[in-house]
C-alpha cells in the first residue's frame, strides 16, 4: 500500500501542530480531497475535553465525536500532560517504537492524503532511548515543521531543521504559526528564517474567527510516500 502523507512536527509544544493540521485537513476536505488525519499519541487527553487535539482534528474531519472515533484518531493516549515516555510511565505503561508505528499504520488510508499529527516537538521523548524523530523516520513521511514567532524561535527553529537534517530527514516546510507574545510582525520573522533555510517558510496568522485562514493546501504538494 501507497499513502501519501506529512508528519507535523514543531521546534516544541503548545505552537499550533493541531491549529495546521486541523486547517489543512477542512481545506482539502473543502477542496473534495481525500484526508485522513491522526494524532497517534497524545497526552493531557480527556474524552470530554473538546479542545482536546484529538477532538479538534476529529472536527476537521466531520467525524461524530465519542471514544470509537478517539480510539480511531488517537490509539495512544495518556492523562499525564507530559511527555509521553513520562506520560505513559505514571499509568504503569511502557511506550516502544514499534508499538507506535503499528498503531500509526494501523489508521492510514488507502487512499488519499494522510497528516500524522506528533506529539510535542521533534525531539521529545516518546519512550527509552527513542524521540519523536526516530518515528518520524521509521514512517518515512516528511516533516513540517511548526514554529513559533516568539523571541527565540530563530534559534530553536534552525537547530530543529538542522538536527532533523542530520538524522537524514529533510524538512519539507516551516510553518511560523504567530505566537501571542512577538517582538516582530510574523512575516519579518518568516522572511528571516527564509534567508537561512532551504526549505518553503509559511506564515499562519493567529486566527480568532473573523479572518481569512491562509490556504495551506499547497503543504499537500510536498507530501512523499510511505509504503507499508
Amino acid at each position: 500500500m501507497t499513502v501519501k502523507g506529512l508528519f507535523i512536527t514543531g521546534t516544541g509544544t503548545e505552537l499550533g501542530k493541531t491549529e495546521v493540521t486541523a486547517l489543512l485537513a477542512r481545506q482539502l476536505r473543502a477542496e473534495r480531497r481525500a484526508v485522513r488525519a491522526l494524532k497517534p499519541v497524545i497526552s493531557g487527553f480527556a474524552l470530554d475535553d473538546p479542545a482536546s487535539d484529538t477532538r479538534r482534528l476529529a472536527d476537521a474531519q466531520g467525524l461524530a465525536w465519542g471514544a470509537e472515533t478517539a480510539r480511531a484518531l488517537s490509539p495512544l493516549r495518556f492523562k499525564a500532560p507530559l511527555s509521553p515516555d513520562m506520560a505513559a510511565a505514571r499509568e504503569g505503561r511502557r511506550l516502544d517504537l514499534d508499538a507506535v508505528v503499528e498503531a500509526t499504520r494501523a489508521g492510514l488510508p488507502g487512499d488519499g492524503l494522510v497528516l500524522v499529527e506528533g506529539v510535542g516537538g521533534a525531539f521529545v521523548p516518546l519512550c527509552p532511548g527513542v524521540t519523536v524523530a526516530d518515528w518520524i523516520a521509521a514512517l518515512g513521511l516528511p516533516p513540517v515543521v511548526v514554529a513559533g514567532s516568539y523571541l527565540g524561535t530563530m534559534s530553536h527553529t534552525i537547530a530543529t531543521v538542522e538536527a532533523l537534517a542530520a538524522r537524514g530527514l529533510a524538512t519539507a516546510a516551516v510553518v511560523v504559526s504567530q505566537s501571542p507574545d512577538q517582538p516582530v510582525p510574523v512575516a519579518e520573522t518568516v522572511a528571516t528564517l527564509g534567508r537561512h533555510l532551504s526549505c518553503p517558510v509559511w506564515a499562519l496568522p493567529r486566527l480568532t474567527g473573523q479572518e481569512v485562514p491562509p490556504d495551506l493546501t499547497g503543504l499537500a504538494d510536498l507530501a512523499g510516500a510511505v509504503r507499508g
